[in-house]
């Protein structure tokens, strides 16, 4: 196992304990309901010092067979952890045949480990709520939001 940025390691996590975390340490998300993959990075004593959780984009005009979002990343304030764990989504990503992956951050939030791991800032949403007298949700972060992107693949024509 090769050690990475402070001698952390990357891992394959399944999606109990990478919520387990979120529950733990996210300022303002609580964990997810499904995903794709999740990895974890660990320190030199074993112990999980971040996560990130990848699925299906949320908005449903992103197509989910050729986009990947990245829907929450935690860490505990390990140096280097949050661009660890993007870069490490990325390749997964990359691996298994997308064409892009993506995140928001609120407006607030600098993106400083997305730019490190070498994600551009794509859009501005309008921000929002996604409750409906209909179909109540949880509460989340209503502001304006700021999509980050990474391209991967070029896109693939399926015959």
């Amino acid at each position: 196992m090769s050690r990475g940025r402070g001698g952390l390691v990357v891992v394959p996590l399944r999606l109990a304990a990478a919520n387990e975390i979120v529950a733990r340490l996210h300022r303002h998300h609580r964990p997810v309901v499904g995903h794709r993959y999740s990895i974890g990075a660990v320190n030199r004593s074993g112990r999980l010092c971040g996560a990130v959780i990848c699925g299906r984009p949320v908005a449903r005009h992103l197509d989910p067979d050729r986009v990947i979002e990245v829907t929450r990343l935690v860490t505990d304030g390990t140096a280097n952890c949050c661009s660890l764990l993007l870069q490490a989504a990325a390749r997964a990503a990359t691996a298994l045949g997308y064409e892009r992956i993506h995140t928001y951050t609120l407006d607030t939030e600098p993106g400083t480990s997305l730019r490190a791991a070498g994600w551009t800032r794509e859009h501005t949403t309008r921000g929002g709520a996604w409750t409906r007298p209909s179909r109540t949700r949880q509460p989340g972060p209503a502001g304006p939001k700021v999509r980050w992107c990474r391209v991967l693949n070029p896109p693939a024509t399926v015959t």
